[in-house]
């Protein structure tokens, strides 16, 4: 399915401008002509890996004791072992009093990693996604994440009538008050549009089982979204007819239909330079829901004694912006993603040419 533009730069790795839909791409800024032949460009790319190593996220798991910290008998009893984690499929219990119709399933579902696997050989999906936290600016780190569309998995409830949110939450501890959860609608799971990327429960990162620090065996992962919403540790989904969102972040005062942003991060930067001197300035972008076309950058002369702007100077108006070096895509994706694995088969890509 060839996607049209506006889709491209959201959700492709290998676009035009070197950004995805939530990848890292790095800007090289260039104060002066290099002194070597060797481009910007090349110099960031090869400092910084495009793929982050399972074990290299930043981490903001929560939970008291945290579940990664389970070991032996009591991994076992909190499901949280490839052989004895299991995803309940049910529809809510105790609807609010203010839904006038329960909704109903013809059958509830019982999961486990297997018959998830079995699922992916017919439905399995690839995509490279970048997880930021809606508190924290950085992305955390970026993978490739594999796993079955959400639709497909409920699929195997049978008929549904009067759904209209799609609650989950994942194994935190037995303190119902540390229960972490979050939503999607109906229409955001069960009808993606063609090109789009479909929410998905995800069981492998970088070509590996998905390991216990990241959220396995089994995790939510939400494509457009911040982190809250790819859930870790999924074990619950409950179908309702209830319309409000039952996310653990929307009782925080944040937006839970919230997209991830475009922003552009800078690299740290020595204090000084010498005269005359080349300066390579990297960074990293992140190409969220609005998409993205370039970057600029303004340089002045500092004051003395060196002070930042505030956010609302008359002199960010007046500046004169120059627009910086998106670098490429990968000439070679091969020694990127994980082995055995083509590009055409990564969601984003195009599957003719990868």
């Amino acid at each position: 399915m060839k996607m049209r533009r506006r889709q491209f730069i959201h959700s492709a790795v290998a676009g035009l401008t070197g950004a995805g839909f939530a990848g890292h791409s790095i800007t090289a800024l260039r104060a002066a002509p290099p002194v070597d032949t060797a481009s910007p460009a090349d110099v960031a790319i090869s400092a910084r890996p495009f793929l982050t190593s399972a074990h290299d996220f930043a981490d903001v798991s929560r939970g008291n004791p945290n579940p990664q910290t389970l070991r032996g008998e009591a991994l076992a009893q909190a499901r949280l072992t490839p052989e004895t984690w299991r995803l309940e499929i049910v529809t809510d219990e105790e609807p609010k009093d203010y839904v006038k119709e329960r909704a109903s399933i013809a059958q509830p579902v019982s999961l486990d990693l297997s018959a998830l696997q079995e699922l992916g050989k017919k439905h399995g999906v690839k995509f490279i996604k970048a997880m930021q936290c809606l508190n924290i600016p950085r992305p955390l780190g970026q993978g490739v994440w594999e796993g079955v569309p959400l639709r497909d998995v409920l699929q195997l409830c049978g008929r549904m009538s009067n759904v209209r949110r799609i609650f989950y939450w994942g194994f935190h501890n037995d303190d119902p008050a540390q229960m972490f959860r979050s939503s999607l609608s109906y229409s955001q799971v069960m009808e993606t549009p063609p090109g789009e990327l479909p929410a998905f429960v995800a069981y492998r990162l970088n070509g590996d089982a998905l390991p216990l620090e990241r959220g396995g065996p089994v995790r939510m992962i939400v494509p457009w979204a911040h982190g809250f919403k790819s859930i870790k540790w999924l074990q619950h989904i409950a179908l309702t007819n209830d319309y409000k969102a039952n996310d653990t972040y929307a009782e925080k005062n944040n937006d839970p239909e919230s997209h991830l942003k475009t922003a552009a991060y800078l690299d740290g930067l020595p204090k000084h330079f010498a005269a005359g001197e080349a300066v390579t300035v990297s960074g990293l972008v992140i190409a969220g829901w609005s998409g993205l076309k370039k970057v600029e950058y303004w340089m002045r002369p500092a004051p003395n004694p060196p002070a930042e702007l505030s956010d609302d100077d008359p002199a960010w108006r007046s500046a004169t912006w120059v627009e910086s070096e998106l670098a490429p895509p990968p000439r070679d994706w091969s020694g990127i993603l994980p082995a055995g694995m083509s590009a055409k088969e990564v969601l984003g890509f195009d599957p003719q040419t990868g």
